[in-house]
């Protein structure tokens, strides 16, 4: 078994702000796991990054390679050009968002190392596809949480 994980993601919210949800799969050989959660009141932005997060603390062990395919621009990006280094260097001075998801994910992604891929949304990516609808389910979902950390602007 490699140590090598590939994670797809995204994020949904009904209104932005409003109920929303996320998806995630996880691949590991032929081994696949399907995560999803709905929320009462958030914004798509806190969903796809707690699609993220959800898949980071499913993992079991440590020190492993994970690949995350996600759609999400904000995610990839705070990730992959530094962003993120900056917002927590900073104490995410002048109203960054999501500080509380950002500083969990910091958090989880140092067991790990932890790449982020763009992938075009609602386009032909089977995986990507298959998440969205993990999201949107879950966001139409009765039994919808609180997200704690969502502050309204």
């Amino acid at each position: 078994m490699s140590n090598s994980i590939i994670v797809y993601t995204d994020g949904a919210a009904r209104g932005n702000p409003g109920p929303g949800g996320y998806g995630a799969i996880l691949m590991w050989g032929d081994k696949r796991k399907e995560l999803s959660n709905g929320y009462k009141h958030t914004t798509n932005n806190r969903m796809e990054l707690m699609a993220v997060i959800a898949a980071l603390r499913a993992l079991k062990k440590d020190n492993l390679h994970i690949t995350v395919y996600s759609d999400s621009a904000y995610v990839v990006n705070a990730v992959e050009k530094g962003w993120l280094k900056n917002w927590l260097r900073t104490n995410f001075k002048g109203g960054k968002k999501n500080p509380d998801l950002w500083r969990l994910y910091h958090s989880l992604a140092q067991k790990h190392t932890v790449k982020f891929v763009w992938v075009k949304g609602h386009a032909d990516n089977p995986y990507n596809n298959r998440c969205d609808e993990l999201a949107t389910a879950a966001a139409d979902g009765n039994d919808l949480e609180e997200d704690a950390g969502y502050q309204p602007e």
